[in-house]
């Protein structure tokens, strides 16, 4: 496993979750909630900041499913975000890989660990895409350390510089 650190993001239509790992994989922590800047792309520059601040080596992208497995607009549009960002990326000449990872009920988990934990209903807003950023995350390198391989779906980038995935 390649030693560095590691971002997790919960996309959602209006607020982007972001945790990160310390460089050995350990421990997923929050990082910050950005607001979803379609027309301007801010999120998506912020993101690109934080992967060469951090000097990423993966970043995870949560895909949400119905609980069947099958696909949806949220699926699509996590896909999306994650063809932008590592468009964006090697724009930039980063070498960070992005990935799809499973995240079904994750936002679920993330408020019930809210309400366990006492926060109040009305702060959820402000870091449930966090606490589910960390969720995403930490299962991911969980995975990784486990199975001894990278986990969910890389992104491709295409001949014609438009990204897709396998």
């Amino acid at each position: 496993m390649t030693r560095g650190v590691r971002i997790g993001i919960d996309v959602g239509l209006a607020r982007v979750g972001v945790a990160h790992s310390d460089p050995d994989a350990l421990l997923a922590s929050p990082w910050k909630t950005l607001k979803r800047d379609v027309k301007k792309n801010s999120d998506l520059r912020v993101l690109v900041q934080y992967v060469r601040d951090q000097q990423a080596v993966t970043v995870y992208v949560g895909l949400p499913r119905s609980m069947n497995g099958g696909e949806t607009a949220s699926t699509t549009m996590a896909r999306d975000y994650a063809a932008e960002l590592l468009a964006r990326l090697q724009t930039e000449k980063l070498d960070a890989e992005v990935r799809l990872v499973d995240e079904r009920l994750t936002t679920v988990s993330a408020h019930k660990s809210l309400h366990a934990a006492g926060v109040d209903g009305r702060q959820h807003r402000r870091v449930v895409d966090q606490v589910a950023a960390v969720a995403i995350l930490q299962q991911a390198i969980d995975m990784e350390k486990s199975l001894q391989r990278d986990v969910g779906t890389a992104v491709e980038s295409t001949r014609n510089g438009q990204t897709d995935q396998d």
